[in-house]
This record gives C-alpha cells, sequence and structure tokens, in this order.
C-alpha cells in the first residue's frame, strides 16, 4: 500500500524566526516569525506569533497575527488576535476572537456573487406583461 508523506513544518515555541519563510504542505507556528509566511496551510497555535504577510490556503489561527491574510478558508479562533486585513475566500470568527482590520472577499468569488444579485434584481424588475415598457415608462410621457 502506497501512503503519500504529510509534510509539517513545526516552528516550536521558543523559536524566533527573522524572514521570508515559504513551506509546502502544513506549518504549524507555535513560536514566532517575523516576516513573510508562504505555504499550503497553516495553523498559529495560541502562543504562536507572526508579524508579517501570510499567504496560505487554508489558515486556522488561534495565537496573534500582525499583517494581512490572503488565504482561501480563513478561521479564526477564540483565542486568536489578527490585527491586519484578511483576503479570502471564506471566513469564520469564533467568539472571543480579536480581529482589527478589514474582512475582503477574494474578487472571483466576489464578482460571481454580485453578478448572481445583479441577475436576480434584473429579473425582478423586468416588466411581467412583455410589453417591454413599464408603469414608470408611461409615467415619463
Amino acid at each position: 500500500m502506497s501512503r503519500r508523506k504529510r509534510h509539517v513544518t513545526v516552528i516550536a515555541e521558543g523559536l524566533n524566526i527573522e524572514g521570508n519563510v515559504s513551506a509546502e504542505g502544513l506549518v504549524e507556528v507555535h513560536g514566532k516569525i517575523v516576516g513573510e509566511l508562504n505555504c499550503t496551510a497553516l495553523h498559529v497555535a495560541d502562543k504562536g506569533h507572526i508579524i508579517g504577510k501570510i499567504v496560505s490556503e487554508d489558515v486556522v489561527v488561534n495565537g496573534t497575527v500582525d499583517g494581512p491574510i490572503h488565504g482561501g478558508d480563513v478561521a479564526l479562533k477564540s483565542q486568536a488576535s489578527v490585527i491586519g486585513d484578511v483576503h479570502h475566500n471564506s471566513i469564520s470568527i469564533e467568539k472571543g476572537a480579536f480581529f482589527d482590520g478589514r474582512a475582503k472577499q477574494k474578487d472571483s468569488q466576489a464578482k460571481k456573487k454580485a453578478g448572481k444579485a445583479a441577475a436576480k434584481q434584473d429579473a425582478v424588475s423586468r416588466p411581467q406583461n412583455g410589453s417591454g415598457s413599464s408603469s414608470l415608462d408611461e409615467h415619463a410621457r
């Protein structure tokens, strides 16, 4: 039976890294990173601290982040403290989490939702009688 080895990188409590970090797979942060972090998945533990930009598809924060997060699915757990904007496909914020910044849905998702909302609005505002004019048009004549 063939097994894929799952890549996990652990930044242990007491370990401080200054500089940019890039890793494949999951990164668990129990220590401190000062710099940009790029990875596939990220878990910031309750004593973990990141100062800098985060780029990751899956982000779970239960510690401290000072800087922007660019992620797919972002979860701020009850002990999280995040200061910075969060760019996401989806976000969840548990009761007790501290968040000071803007949550911005990524453009592709926002455009799809805006397009669906506009299509709904067009369908609602179209005249039902098929004449091509509405009562507003008749008042304007």
